[in-house]
């Protein structure tokens, strides 16, 4: 069903997805697609794709930008209206992700995950899922990792239907996009030690476990 219903949403969507590139390349510069490793069913890793919402400004020691300041107005739409998310549709067709599952986080966020939480990958990761219809970014890491949980506990097809189209609902009343007024939340780890949960050395020790791990190809979990 992912391969047919995703096919069939990229035939469809294709003008849509013609247009956005277009106005991506033109009002953000290329690449038009935003690539980034993250990790899928059974925590291995793939590439997934989105449209670019962010400029590549730096300042004047060649470092990028906060995301405050390279995130425009037009990416802001595409991030609200969740345009940027359609070239997801090919990670479907793929078989790397599934219409709806959890999220996938970033890599540095699974190493901050408890055993229990990472159990979320045991699952293909989706393009909605139940956390997106309760919240999205508006929630807390804590909340939103349950949800995932939750899903994977009752999962069944009319439980994904359901998301489906309250992820429709979500999309139309652009709800849940941004957390506290901020254009991007903070990571796992990042919100974990500003809410004090863990101290600045597992933070730093962890860091340097996702360093390795990303250093040795993603060969080690």
């Amino acid at each position: 069903m992912d391969v047919v219903l995703s096919l069939m949403a990229i035939i469809v969507l294709l003008p849509i997805l013609g247009i956005v590139a277009i106005l991506v390349r033109f009002k953000l510069g290329s690449p038009v697609l935003f690539k980034q490793e993250r990790p899928g069913l059974n925590e291995k890793i793939f590439r997934m794709y989105k449209f670019r919402t962010m400029t590549d400004e730096k300042d004047e020691k060649g470092e990028l930008l906060s995301d405050s300041i390279r995130l425009t107005k037009f990416g802001k739409f595409l991030r609200s209206t969740s345009l940027d998310e359609l070239p997801e549709l090919f990670n479907i067709l793929k078989g790397d992700m599934s219409i709806v599952g959890p999220r996938p986080q970033l890599i540095d966020d699974m190493f901050f995950m408890s055993e229990l939480q990472r159990s979320r990958h045991n699952v293909l990761p989706g393009l909605t899922g139940w956390a997106q219809v309760n919240g999205r970014n508006s929630i807390s890491w804590e909340d939103k990792l349950s949800l995932d949980l939750d899903y994977i506990r009752n999962i069944s097809l009319l439980y994904d239907i359901k998301i489906v189209f309250l992820t429709i609902k979500k999309v139309f009343e652009k709800d849940g996009v941004t957390m506290d007024d901020m254009d991007t939340a903070d990571d796992y780890g990042v919100s974990l030690l500003k809410g004090r949960t863990i101290s600045q050395e597992e933070f730093n020790l962890t860091m340097q476990r996702i360093q390795e791990f990303k250093k040795n190809g993603n060969k080690n979990g």
